[in-house]
């Protein structure tokens, strides 16, 4: 049997990682400036998530959900509190796209309306629900284009308003930092006047924290720059640091109904042990600080490098969700990064490296990706 090939696939074979580095399996070492999309948080191997997923292998690593598991209240207590939310609730499953999956069912359970609002060039997943959610029809099935959902331009409040007004929306779901989209961020005039009008309006507000939450922009959500509380917060990629998982955050104005929502994985024994060792690590060495401050060093020299070598259009982003809008194929400097100086980065679309390294690189490691960058574009 083969595999199903659903993606074109760089060449190499990564067999083992430490930080913010990897290896091939003919032991080249490569810088990752990716974290495998923003997944790695605090870094490939990290002993203390290591000892800790270990151990709990090694005691349980899973039971089904009818029984109680410590562990996640445990986590839900420590989220909450490392977030500022621990007064919400917390819905554990297993991936980024069930998470806004569930969030929006659980929006049109409470409003008994049908219809969502999602930004142009969104990006919210693969599942039925959240695909149709995912402002691009070459992955949208005709089984899950219903008709649920209308794309609005980010940053036009207007437009937003204007659905709202309609009194049909049972939720507006956000990137207040869009990642496949380009690295296009939610500005603070507009996340707070579209919070304003789903209250007014009778809608859920869902913030998507999958890629740009856990400390990625520099505060532990991304909404928290633009000074709104949304209903429904979602998160996964960073929270276990590799394991599958992924959680909804629903605030108290949610009651829980049995039979509503559940899951046969999510929570389990030692996913919740990655996730809480993924915490112990984010506050121990300060990483939501570090991202903020090499987000600020990279974001610095990158737009001084667009004022000394070709090719950088714009730079932006917040933390270490970081966009290079390039005037040529993105392609043609990733390519050579990856294959000729040895560092990882990611894309959107045709002209943007995405830059998602673990919260823990350090200046040296920016240093070394900026001189590199330099180099392959002084020779374009």
């Amino acid at each position: 049997m083969n595999l199903f090939d659903v993606y074109p696939l760089f060449d190499i074979k990564i067999v083992k990682g430490q930080g913010c580095r990897v290896w091939d399996d003919q032991g080249q070492e490569y810088l990752d400036l990716y974290g495998g999309h923003a997944v790695i948080s605090v870094g490939h191997a990290h002993p203390h998530y290591v000892e800790a997923v270990s151990r709990q292998v090694g005691q349980l690593g899973f039971y089904s959900n009818s029984v109680v598991n410590p562990l996640q209240q445990q986590l839900a207590e420590r989220l909450g509190r490392v977030s500022g939310y621990d007064d919400y609730q917390l819905f554990l499953i297993n991936s980024g796209a069930e998470a806004n999956e569930n969030a929006l069912k659980l929006a049109s359970f409470h409003t008994g309306r049908t219809r969502i609002l999602s930004a142009q060039k969104a990006f919210h997943g693969r599942t039925s629900l959240a695909v149709e959610a995912t402002d691009n029809p070459k992955i949208i099935a005709p089984v899950n284009a219903n008709g649920h959902v209308t794309y609005l331009p980010l940053n036009d409040l207007a437009a937003w308003e204007q659905e709202l007004a309609k009194g049909d929306v049972a939720a507006v779901i956000l990137e207040c930092i869009q990642g496949v989209g380009g690295i296009r961020m939610a500005t603070p005039e507009f996340a707070q006047g579209l919070a304003e009008a789903c209250k007014r309006h009778g809608a859920v507000l869902i913030c998507d924290e999958i890629q740009c939450g856990y400390g990625r922009s520099g505060r532990f959500f991304a909404h928290q720059w633009l000074g709104i509380r949304p209903d429904i917060i979602t998160v996964a990629k960073g929270i276990a640091n590799g394991f599958p998982m992924g959680g909804v955050l629903i605030s108290p104005m949610f009651v829980p109904v049995y039979g509503q929502l559940g899951t046969t994985f999510g929570g389990n024994h030692l996913g919740c042990a990655a996730a809480l060792a993924v915490l112990d690590v984010i506050e121990q060495e300060n990483l939501v600080q570090n991202a903020d401050e090499m987000g600020n060093y990279l974001l610095s020299q990158l737009r001084k490098m667009q004022t000394e070598v070709p090719h950088i259009t714009d730079v932006r982003g917040r933390g270490l969700m970081i966009g290079i809008e390039l005037d040529v194929p993105q392609k043609s400097v990733r390519e050579p990064l990856i294959y000729d100086e040895h560092v990882f980065t990611g894309c959107s679309g045709t002209s943007v490296l995405r830059l998602l390294p673990p919260l823990c690189l350090s200046k040296a490691e920016a240093d070394e990706f900026l001189d590199k960058l330099k180099k392959i574009l002084q020779k374009l």
